[in-house]
């Protein structure tokens, strides 16, 4: 008997100490835009408020989306503490491969660099390593 498979939608979400302002770097990264709240609610902070759960001071968080549709939705959520370890995932940042692409990897991460970003190694006519600003490691390539 064949079984019916259906993909499933995936969401990354990053663990920060500052959701709001990692969200900015991401959205310059990948070209995202921030999604808006679902209906009914007007704002973000109803929709949480409408969980239940207690507010925590300066607890806070931010939604991205794909404009095109394609990309995984991105969610950035406050927590106490800070990053301590190595990612045992990262996201790769690919800026296509049509013609020459290392002075595009190089643009790239100089855009990058001048938002917080932070190159660990680079790897000649390659990719890049990166950590954005709070420390998630990261891959300019083409």
């Amino acid at each position: 008997m064949r079984r019916s498979v259906v993909a499933l939608r995936v969401d990354l979400t990053f663990d920060s100490v500052r959701a709001v302002e990692l969200a900015e770097f991401w959205k310059v990264a990948l070209g995202y835009e921030d999604e808006p709240p679902p209906e009914p609610f007007a704002t973000r902070a109803e929709w949480v408020a409408s969980f239940g759960e207690p507010a925590q001071d300066g607890a806070g968080g931010a939604w991205l989306r794909d404009p095109d549709g394609v990309g995984p939705r991105l969610v950035f959520l406050d927590v106490p503490e800070p990053k301590v370890a190595k990612n045992r995932l990262h996201l790769d940042v690919r800026v296509g491969r049509h013609g020459e692409p290392w002075p595009r990897v190089l643009a790239k991460v100089e855009e990058l660099r001048a938002i917080g970003g932070r190159v660990l190694h680079t790897f000649d006519r390659h990719h890049v390593v990166m950590t954005d600003p709070e420390g998630n490691e990261f891959c300019v390539a083409a």
